[in-house]
């Protein structure tokens, strides 16, 4: 009895195997070859022969040898020919004439020389070297105007270590002929503070309109700040009744009969900036007259 069931068995499994395999996907692979095959595809050009009788060959000398070294032959020189001069032996050229040629060339030079005729640097006199630490010391200019001094103050600037002083000039110039100028500069020194507010009051110089007595032609008043500064003509002999630095200015500009009068601030800078420009203000005779187009005798009818 158990032959008989391990045979059985046996056939069982035999079949599921069989079944198993039977169940299975079968691939069929065929060889594929690949062709490389070049296109045929026939281009047609035209032939291009050359033909010789076309072709002009004159210019071609085959007498001549190509190892020859052919000679130059120049032509002959006319009767009336004349060699033209060395660049040497001309005469010498003058240093004029040399700096022409280079401005020409690149443009005017830079001769220290301003348009208006005066030394660009006029308003840095000489510097002539005091001693090896760098100290410079400044020639007076002398350009026609006097210098007064309106006022010096000490002034300090508060820093992160501490506090900075420093000297504020204030100075007027005038030729005493009508041309004057404020100017304020600060320096560490009162006599560079000085130095540089005059070279500041000559870059603001006016023109003070005046009559032949040395006066104004007519009352003005101006302001700068909270300073006002009121001026009025005098009768000669009157002399100049002003205070502060309104008769500095008036004193430096050259009149000699004027009346003038603090009405704000009694600041020095601010009175005679307001001076100044009260006196900006002022006209002449002639050119009131010359602008409405009369006589100037009829200006006073």
């Amino acid at each position: 009895m158990a032959t008989s069931l391990t045979s059985s068995l046996s056939s069982t499994f035999s079949a599921l195997s069989l079944r198993r395999f039977s169940l299975l996907p079968t691939h069929h692979h065929q060889p594929t070859s690949l062709s490389l095959t070049k296109p045929t595809t026939n281009f047609n050009f035209p032939s291009i022969k050359a033909q010789s009788a076309d072709i002009d060959t004159t210019f071609f000398d085959n007498s001549l040898d190509p190892d020859e070294i052919p000679t130059f032959d120049p032509p002959e020189k006319p009767e009336d020919y004349v060699p033209p001069a060395s660049f040497d032996d001309g005469p010498p050229e003058s240093e004029d004439e040399i700096a022409a040629a280079y401005e020409e060339l690149y443009g005017p030079a830079y001769s220290g020389v301003s348009v208006l005729g005066n030394d660009v640097y006029v308003m840095d006199s000489k510097v002539k070297k005091t001693s090896s630490f760098g100290k410079v010391k400044k020639d007076k200019i002398r350009d026609g105007f006097e210098e007064r001094v309106v006022q010096v103050r000490r002034v300090t600037k508060v820093v992160k270590g501490g506090k900075q002083l420093h000297f504020r000039a204030v100075v007027v110039v005038g030729d005493k002929k009508g041309q004057v100028g404020v100017g304020v500069g600060k320096a560490k020194e009162v006599v560079a503070a000085v130095q540089k507010s005059a070279t500041n009051a000559r870059r603001n110089i006016v023109t003070v309109p005046m009559t032949k007595y040395l006066t104004f032609p007519h009352r003005s008043d101006g302001d700068y700040g909270a300073a006002k500064v009121m001026l009025r003509p005098a009768s000669p002999g009157t002399g100049v009744i002003a205070g502060g630095a309104v008769r500095i200015v008036l004193e430096m500009a050259g009149v000699e009969n004027a009346l003038g009068k603090q009405l704000g601030s009694n600041n020095a800078l601010n009175n005679a900036r307001a001076t100044v420009v009260a006196v900006q203000q002022m006209r002449q005779f002639s050119e009131v007259a010359r602008d409405r187009g009369i006589p100037m005798e009829e200006l006073w009818k």
